[in-house]
């Protein structure tokens, strides 16, 4: 239902172009529920679900002003959580969905597409630029498969921080503008375990120049060997044809003008989708974060996180963290997050077909794990703060740095803050006296004996693993070529550090982990001292240091055990945490005033204690949250 008013709010004043609409082929029909959907990029949704009395959860202010808004515009306008929600359509606005396939998990799945999101329109301005509006969990679409089409509070509070949280941590992301929940509910099984519960519908409206991702290549797909799928337009040469100059015409024009040649304008826009996603994987490396489900159709075309659902920022560190408890697996493992985005652009070379010569694009992929290391190691010496000289002993500096996190089961997030208070290398000072306040400071940031020994125990079943350790005294030779394999070494890996841990105790760790931290930051002063030239005013060396490295060092992030507070609060009809905690994460750099410090002795480095306590090493029930 279109709004009977006269149009006079800002929200109704939006002028829509909604150019993906005119450019790309559109399936009209009016069939209704799910359905193949063949030779379209997009299908009309007919009819609107409207939410039973929605109401705004929260704005932000910072993603509303790329529509040219207030939030105070938006909170003027009584229609407002109506049409946040997709439950009355602003004047302009053409309600549809997208079509995309995808490899889930690795395998074909075939035809996807927006299952559960609607596209609004387009707006674009000098200003502000272009921007796609969509709106997630307004209802069934043709590609809802069994799906309602709804999504829940919960999931909807960690999409609309989240996008926000990456954003101003400077990461490429899709934005959110509001979050909208309501009195209609839908059962759930939040935890996968058949218990389902009612749940509010909520809505989250997001922003993006466009959200055309890799899958939406793959709908041209023939029969794939494995699944026995094929996308739905498969063959349709020419639609894929029309959407690659969508594409490249929109969002990458100087792709464009630069070359007259196709297959090499299609060569330099694969390689540009190459660098961009490249250099985002390295920038979710450098804070923490796991995507959790990084299947080609949650990859954006333009490099933006896409598709918030379970993403995780690491805890304590752990290079085969896992945060979706789904990925039984560990497809999708935080150390794996490189080397899938390199298999998901193969895909979408594939996907390209003719449109690419496969030498070339082969070329492109081989480039891909240099340029993310070359991403990966700029943004390392930052948060160390190596801003003045660029050394081949860098890399092994990170490295080991990242060895002793995982050794100690340091919090990543925390010890990297913590590393601009290492003092400034002075000559003939007394080295582990010197660094012993920070390293005290960063023991409280460490795992405890008994949290290791939980971090530490194989995830392997007990049968099998027993069975290969049985090998091992039976049949030598066989278990050597088992032990190569990746997963089995993990697995023994696992249990040596177990057994390591099962014969020390408390104090002894206390006294390992400190030795370890004083040996790496002797030897980060050392690199340290190298910044400095003799020619430079050391002041500015050292300011420069800690700008940097504040600047690319976080004191909060969306930790999973934040957002549950949130939730929890949000559960019982108080929505402050949410907008408190958006408050937080929009400045994540900047020290807040201090609520009180701590000071253990004269001259120690004090321990700050800030008033909203999210730069704290996280609760003991953080672990215990189960994302899926």
């Amino acid at each position: 239902m279109e709004s009977s008013q006269t149009a006079s709010s800002a929200l109704e004043r939006l002028a829509f172009n909604n150019t993906a609409l005119k450019r790309l082929p559109v399936d009209v029909s009016a069939e209704l529920g799910s359905r193949t959907v063949p030779g379209a990029c997009f299908s009309r949704v007919g009819s609107l679900q409207p939410l039973l009395r929605p109401t705004i959860v929260a704005l932000s202010q910072s993603a509303f002003s790329l529509l040219g808004l207030s939030a105070q515009d938006v909170l003027d306008d009584p229609l407002a959580p109506e049409y946040l929600s997709g439950s009355r359509l602003m004047p302009g606005s053409e309600p549809a969905a997208h079509c995309y396939c995808g490899h889930q998990f690795g395998l074909f799945a075939g035809q996807l597409g927006d299952g559960a999101v609607m596209y609004l329109g387009e707006v674009e301005s000098d200003t502000h630029g272009h921007w796609e509006i969509q709106v997630k969990g307004a209802g069934v679409t043709p590609y809802s498969r069994d799906g309602d089409g709804r999504k829940v509070l919960r999931s909807s509070i960690r999409e609309f921080l989240c996008s926000e949280a990456m954003f101003a941590l400077g990461i490429p992301t899709t934005r959110a503008a509001s979050l909208v929940t309501s009195d209609l509910y839908v059962g759930r099984d939040p935890l996968n375990n058949g218990e389902r519960i009612l749940e509010r519908c909520s809505v989250v409206m997001r922003l993006a120049p466009s959200f055309i991702r890799f899958g939406s290549f793959e709908i041209f797909l023939g029969r794939d060997e494995f699944s026995g799928l094929q996308g739905p337009s498969a063959g349709h040469h020419g639609i894929r044809a029309q959407l690659l100059d969508y594409v490249i015409e929109s969002f990458y024009p100087h792709i464009q003008q630069a070359h007259h040649n196709r297959k090499e304008r299609n060569l330099s826009f694969f390689r540009e989708v190459t660098m961009r996603t490249a250099k985002l994987v390295a920038q979710w490396q450098c804070v923490g974060f796991c995507h959790g489900v990084l299947n080609t159709d949650n990859i954006s075309i333009l490099g933006l996180t896409l598709d918030y659902g379970p993403f995780g920022f690491m805890d304590r560190f752990d290079p085969d963290f896992v945060c979706n408890a789904s990925d039984k697996r560990r497809r999708y493992s935080y150390q794996a997050q490189p080397s899938v985005c390199r298999w998901n652009l193969a895909r979408l070379a594939e996907a390209l077909g003719s449109e690419l010569k496969a030498a070339d694009a082969g070329a492109v992929l081989d480039d891909f794990m240099p340029t993310y290391e070359a991403f990966y190691l700029c943004g390392m010496r930052k948060k160390l703060g190596l801003v003045r000289k660029e050394e081949a002993e860098d890399r092994e500096v990170v490295s080991d740095l990242l060895r002793v996190m995982h050794n100690t089961g340091a919090d990543f997030t925390n010890t990297f803050r913590l590393l601009s208070r290492v003092p400034w290398p002075e000559g003939g000072d007394d080295e582990r006296a010197t660094v012993g306040p920070v390293v005290d400071l960063i023991l409280k940031q460490c795992a405890s004996i008994e949290e290791l020994k939980v971090a530490n125990k194989p995830t392997m079943e007990d049968r099998e693993l027993a069975m290969i350790l049985s090998m091992a005294h039976t049949n030598p030779v066989m278990f050597g070529m088992v032990a190569d394999r990746p997963d089995v070494a993990q697995q023994l890996e696992l249990m040596g550090r177990l057994k390591e841990l099962l014969e020390t105790d408390q104090e002894e760790l206390k006294e390992k982990q400190r030795d370890d931290w004083i040996r790496w930051i002797c030897r980060y002063r050392r690199r340290l001292a190298r910044e400095f030239d003799g020619t430079s005013d050391l002041h500015l060396v050292k300011q420069q240091r800690l700008r940097v490295m504040n600047s690319s060092n976080p004191r909060v992030v969306l930790r999973n055990y934040i957002a549950q507070n949130a939730i929890q609060a949000a559960y019982k009809g108080d929505f402050s945490e949410v907008n408190r905690i958006l408050k937080v994460l929009e400045d994540p750099y900047t020290d807040p005033e201090p609520l009180c410090q701590q000071q253990d002795g004269a001259g120690d480095e004090k321990e700050k204690l800030f008033a909203d306590g999210y730069d704290a090493k996280p609760p003991a029930w953080a672990q215990k949250i189960c994302i899926t």
